[in-house]
């Protein structure tokens, strides 16, 4: 059994950029290769623009809802950066540029948010879980996926999201103490935004930090500032490394901020002041990692406008994918309800068929 001072976290978040981004001296964690750094810049601007896109197409009407990760692009793309092809990645509702830098159509991804009856993508294609809206559910669920993959003998590892809030939930706990059991190779990585909807931090947990919470069921734990990019792959890559190599589970918690409202049916004034977010904004990881790409002389400004010039892309088959009507018969109600319908499922459906070939008679 590891001593318990193996299992926690640094004193402080790990930081390898300061808020301007230049580099912070870590003899112990390297910073990422310039390759790296700017595949993780590109998903940055990227992930804004899908951010900005979605928060306008609610506005027209045309997303029923948008949980926006504005300022907490980082978290997002780190997640998925880290991963290789045989990982899975189970996001919450909050991680759709999680899912987007995986490698999933952002017009998939936001059906589940325009309302449409299939959700979007399918799970098995990029290997990244439903977006799950209930806090904490999915993480049982890659717990089981991490404790399969490694039954099977495959070179798998989970990353499952979570926030703040969801580590007030009981399927948190369950989560990790059933991953701690079996050892399963899943790291968790919470998403420390402050605000479980209108409740703060400090009304949630007494604890040191979130981090600190892997302790009591045997699992190390880091902290991360995770508004460096340049940290947050190079912590989450460690932790990937240490779940595949057989140590087990990983927990590490990202100190963020969400810049926006919960939802855009969140009225944020009424539990927090503008001048709270204010200090939030010279921390953007997008500023602090072109600043460190410039200063490297990697990101050019040929470069810059490529990336520029594909972000709009993205944002652009958004609006027409998300634009484009559709027509859904309504006994598509009955359909992928269960694997084999029940008859109380074909009863239904015979009642609406019947009603419906009266009104077209």
């Amino acid at each position: 059994m590891a001593d318990d001072r193996d299992l926690l976290p640094s004193e402080q978040p790990v930081q390898l950029l300061d808020a301007s981004g230049r580099p912070v001296e870590n003899p112990a964690l390297p910073l990422p290769d310039n390759g790296r750094l700017l595949a993780a810049y590109t998903a940055l601007v990227v992930g804004r623009r899908v951010n900005d896109q979605a928060g306008a197409l609610v506005r027209q009407g045309r997303l029923a809802v948008y949980p926006s990760s504005h300022g907490q692009e980082a978290c997002q793309v780190g997640a998925s950066l880290v991963l290789g092809e045989n990982d899975w990645l189970f996001p919450t509702y909050r991680d759709t540029v999680a899912v987007v830098t995986r490698g999933v159509d952002p017009v998939e991804v936001l059906t589940l948010l325009k309302g449409d009856w299939h959700s979007g993508y399918d799970p098995y294609e990029h290997r990244v879980a439903p977006q799950a809206t209930p806090l904490a559910t999915q993480l049982l669920h890659a717990v089981g996926v991490a404790h399969a993959a490694r039954l099977r003998g495959e070179d798998t590892v989970v990353m499952a999201l979570c926030g703040d809030g969801a580590t007030s939930e009981g399927d948190f706990h369950e989560a990790l103490n059933f991953a701690a059991v079996l050892k399963a190779p899943v790291v968790f990585f919470i998403q420390n935004n402050e605000y479980a909807i209108s409740v703060p931090l400090a009304r949630q947990t007494a604890a040191p930090s979130l981090a600190h919470k892997g302790i009591g069921y045997g699992i190390n734990g880091e902290r991360v500032d995770g508004n460096d990019a340049a940290a947050v792959l190079a912590v989450l890559g460690g932790a990937v490394e240490a779940a595949r190599s057989g140590s087990g589970p990983q927990l590490v918690e990202a100190h963020t901020y969400r810049m926006q409202a919960h939802t855009n049916a969140d009225d944020d004034t009424r539990y927090r002041d503008s001048d709270e977010v204010g200090p939030w904004v010279a921390r953007d990881p997008l500023t602090r990692m072109e600043a460190l790409l410039k200063r490297k002389r990697v990101l050019t400004r040929a470069r810059q406008d490529e990336i520029t010039e594909r972000a709009e892309a993205v944002a652009a088959a958004m609006r027409e994918g998300i634009s484009r009507e559709t027509d859904p018969h309504p006994s598509e109600l009955f359909a992928h309800v269960y694997a084999e319908p029940t008859p109380q499922l074909k009863e239904q459906a015979a009642a609406l068929a019947d009603e419906l070939s009266r009104e077209s008679d």
